[in-house]
């Protein structure tokens, strides 16, 4: 008797749940009225492969069937369109480049956690990639002294004091600046900008990390550092934490801010190390996001291996395209790897 008393409810609470669920979907679509709806697209596709697993069940139950169907449908179409229109090609190829520049330049970005208690393992990771240029968020106290150790490899720095315990961004790069004084920190230390000269091209680097979604400040935050943005040159990368997904309205307003084109295919780079890694991977938050501008022609992007953060650290290659090349020339087709 019981067990047939939870079959005749457990439609209705199927139900319940798709109709539950679609509202902060749906929501998200609207960011751009408030940044309170904007808060609940960063979790789109958590969303949408949730209203479509209690969608399912009811596409087989009588008199439930149009309920599992819009479900399924509404879950599917926006997982499609958000990855459709936000990954790059999968596959592990490197770029296929006609005419290409040969210098190649990597820039790594990585949330290095203010409280990480294994800093040889992201002087490893260093060592092994060789950068050229590090994009580093959460960078306290502990971290400033930790850096000094790549001082000899990296020894143009921007560094900006921690506003918080969480710390503040640094810009290392074993490249020399095009000026001496041609760096800054901005809004209490969570973003700088240096201008790194990269064989005979200039080229802005700006490290970024921004707060919380709302509630929290980062609406009000890229407002801030909007006019620093619109402020870059033709040339620039910009990396770091945004705390907001490529598709939301926040990414899309940095990218607005500084007339910067959003790197696809990154993958979720964040979630609390409570999981495995290889499922964090796949159900984390695409948080850590990297920006081009002008002449920068991405070739490859891939997350490398944990290292005591709950960040993934993220390695750009790239080259520059040359000043009096037709920008149509180049046909990039960006690779994804390490997924």
């Amino acid at each position: 008797m019981k067990k047939l008393k939870i079959a005749s409810i457990l439609p209705a609470m199927l139900a319940l749940g798709v109709f539950a669920v679609s509202l902060p979907l749906v929501a998200g679509f609207w960011g751009r009225l408030h940044p309170a709806l904007d808060s609940m697209a960063h979790f789109r596709l958590h969303l949408a492969v949730l209203i479509a697993l209690l969608a399912a069940p009811l596409l087989f139950v009588r008199g439930w069937r149009q309920v599992g169907a819009a479900g399924a449908v509404l879950g599917i179409a926006t997982l499609s369109a958000t990855l459709l229109s936000f990954q790059s090609t999968a596959g592990t190829a490197r770029a296929e480049i006609s005419d290409a520049p040969s210098a190649r330049y990597r820039l790594l970005q990585l949330n290095l956690r203010y409280d990480n208690a294994t800093p040889k393992q992201v002087f490893s990771l260093i060592g092994r990639t060789k950068p050229d240029i590090v994009t580093l968020n959460e960078v306290s106290g502990m971290w400033v002294d930790q850096l000094e150790f790549l001082k000899a490899t990296y020894p143009y720095r921007v560094i900006c004091p921690p506003p918080a315990r969480i710390g503040g961004v640094a810009i290392l790069s074993r490249r020399p600046f095009a000026d001496p004084h041609a760096y800054g920190c901005y809004d209490r230390g969570s973003m700088a900008v240096a201008t790194v000269r990269l064989g005979a091209d200039a080229v802005e680097i700006g490290a970024l990390h921004l707060g919380w979604p709302w509630p929290f400040e980062q609406h009000h935050q890229v407002s801030r550092v909007a006019p620093v943005l619109e402020r870059f040159p033709g040339t620039a990368i910009l990396a770091g934490d945004l705390n907001a997904t490529p598709w939301s309205v926040t990414a899309h307003r940095v990218a607005a801010a500084g007339q910067m084109d959003l790197m696809p295919g990154i993958g979720p780079t964040w979630m609390k190390p409570i999981l495995p890694e290889a499922i964090r991977r796949l159900v984390g938050l695409p948080i850590d996001n990297i920006f081009t501008k002008g002449r920068i022609v991405p070739l490859t992007v891939e997350r490398l291996e944990d290292v005591g953060s709950d960040h993934l650290p993220v390695l750009l290659e790239f080259c520059i395209m040359p000043d009096d090349q037709p920008g149509d020339v180049l046909e990039v087709k960006l690779a994804r790897t390490g997924n």
